[in-house]
């Protein structure tokens, strides 16, 4: 038991401390007295004044007296707060530059130090404890002969460890309470002197610390698991690739072709996550690519189209190639937004699970889109409009940066609309969310018009990085892409859980690989294999979080 030698008992350590906080309390008593006629003064005026203008009780002409008046003394407390600056900030630079020289070594060092020495005794007790009950237990069961009996004594040995784990893990983490609560000290010392204006290094301290004080191991493995067996598996790759096809694959120009690929399945990844938010999934994104492939070739191909939509053949060469590409564009975002909607008003309107409706919408645009055009693929569209709307800038396919303008633009709906908060609040509880005053059709519609309209967009941009040939059956597969990357970005089927730094992972998980596995020469079917076993891992965790939170 050497160890107890260094424990330090709670007086102790406010012994250790006692110096620290009174030398930091003087130099606190001097900034508090130069505020108080300052910024002090300042912070109030500001709170005075703003419930002077909200005070319904006061007239318009009582109102204009008394800001009036704050103003004035507003002026003067800013005057005192300027005058007053220098010194306070030379009085917190000498606080911190004590707390620099002396906190660590006079206290932090020295509780630190208590703590380890008081887990390894406390580790030590509890192995000891453990040896005990075995003991106990192995003398008990050499005295029974009755099966229940046996049964009985190990039910009881169980129970009896479970609670020494109990007390065991319950007094560690008391000892890492006290660790960090003596670490966060510091900062609540420089809290008080700064009024919460921490710099950016001491923000980083304070979070590298939350960090190191909340992480486990395990819980970090489980959340984390699949995407590190990913990272190695692409490792893996990068290895095997220069020795089976004698080129490199983490080069910059795959680096980029993979982002550009990644690009328009961005569009649709984040489309289908708002309705995974809702507990939903459309099944009709493949199809809807087709469509708006189709009708994107059509408007934006230069002169006469080789085939036609119900026997009508289309020319828009007379309009420019700039004009086109828009119309284009609307017509796209039109039909998708569309056929998305008659999806969505089921599903909000007769509770119907979006699993039928969009597999309905899948088969009537499938077979629409096909029947229209005798299932012909048009050609090529004219190469200009690529060239305006993508073009090439440097060897830097502008397209990743209509990907990223997505993200930032669905990123701020999701997290800074009520739209967004209503959208995670139906996901989480569509009854809770209803008896709160929340319209859970028009959010469910809200889902996917915003899904529809980023289907659009999507499906016009692969058919300017493709350079046209649309037809009905291109997109096919893209929606089980699309929804693996969601839940492999973390987007729960269960709903209301979800951020779009997951969507985006996801998506860029499934190209990188694919794009990989294709350099490498595996078959397309092989490749099947690879996504199936993906989701199916990434569902499970998702399944089993779900289960822990029950």
């Amino acid at each position: 038991m050497a160890e107890k030698g260094v424990i330090l008992s709670v007086d102790e350590e406010q012994k250790l401390l006692k110096p620290i906080d009174e030398y930091v309390g003087k130099i606190q008593k001097q900034i508090d007295s130069l505020r108080a006629d300052g910024s002090d003064k300042v912070r109030s005026l500001k709170n005075h004044m703003a419930i002077v203008k909200e005070n319904k009780n006061l007239t318009k002409e009582e109102k204009a007296k008394i800001i009036e008046s704050d103003k004035k003394a507003l002026e003067k407390a800013k005057a005192v707060e300027s005058s007053n600056k220098n010194e306070v900030s030379k009085l917190i630079a000498q606080a911190e530059e004590y707390l620099s020289k002396n906190y660590d070594s006079q206290y932090y060092s020295k509780v630190s130090a208590s703590c380890e020495s008081e887990k390894a005794v406390e580790k030590t007790n509890y192995e000891k404890v453990c040896a005990e009950l075995k003991k106990e237990h192995e003398a008990a069961l050499s005295k029974l002969s009755d099966s229940e009996e046996i049964k009985d004594e190990k039910y009881v040995y169980k129970n009896k460890l479970y609670d020494a784990k109990m007390t065991h893990e319950s007094k560690c983490q008391e000892i890492k309470d006290r660790k960090h609560d003596a670490y966060m000290h510091k900062y609540h010392l420089i809290d008080l002197l700064r009024t919460s204006k921490y710099t950016f290094a001491q923000k980083m301290q304070q979070r590298m610390e939350n960090y190191k004080y909340t992480f486990n191991l395990s819980q970090f493995l489980y959340k984390n698991g699949l995407y590190i067996v990913i990272i190695l598996i692409f490792i893996a790759l990068c290895a095997i690739t220069p020795v089976v096809k004698n080129t490199q694959l983490l080069t910059y120009t795959n680096i980029l072709n993979i982002l550009q690929q990644a690009s328009p399945r961005m569009f649709l990844a984040l489309g289908v996550a708002g309705l995974i938010l809702l507990t939903g999934t459309d099944l009709s994104v493949g199809r809807m690519v087709g469509m708006g492939m189709v009708a994107s070739t059509i408007i934006m191909h230069n002169g006469i189209n080789t085939g036609g939509v119900f026997g009508h053949i289309f020319d828009f060469s007379n309009m420019a190639p700039a004009g086109r590409a828009v119309f284009a564009l609307v017509v796209c975002i039109i039909l998708t937004t569309c056929f998305a909607m008659i999806a969505g008003f089921f599903m909000a309107k007769f509770k119907m699970h979006p699993f039928i409706s969009t597999m309905a919408n899948m088969l009537i645009i499938f077979g629409l889109v096909t029947y229209a055009t005798k299932g012909v693929s048009f050609g090529a569209i004219d190469p200009a409009i690529p060239n305006i709307f993508i073009p090439q800038l440097g060897g830097f396919p502008t397209i990743i940066l209509w990907a990223v303008v997505a993200i930032a633009v669905v990123w701020f709906i999701w997290n800074k609309t009520t739209f967004g908060k209503n959208l995670f609040a139906v996901g989480g509880n569509p009854e809770a969310a209803s008896v709160s005053g929340i319209s859970v059709f028009k959010v469910t519609m809200g889902a996917f018009i915003l899904a529809g309209i980023l289907y659009g967009f999507g499906s016009w941009l692969e058919c300017n990085r493709m350079v046209g040939s649309g037809s009905a059956a291109y997109g096919q597969g893209w929606d089980m892409d699309a929804i693996a990357a969601c839940v492999v970005g973390g987007v729960s089927f269960t709903g209301g859980i979800g951020k779009i730094s997951g969507v985006v992972t996801g998506v860029l998980i499934f190209t990188s690989l694919t794009y990989s596995l294709t350099i490498l020469g595996i078959d397309t079917n092989l490749q099947f294999i690879f996504e199936g076993i993906i989701i199916l891992a990434a569902v499970t965790l998702d399944c089993l979080k779900y289960v822990q939170k029950k």
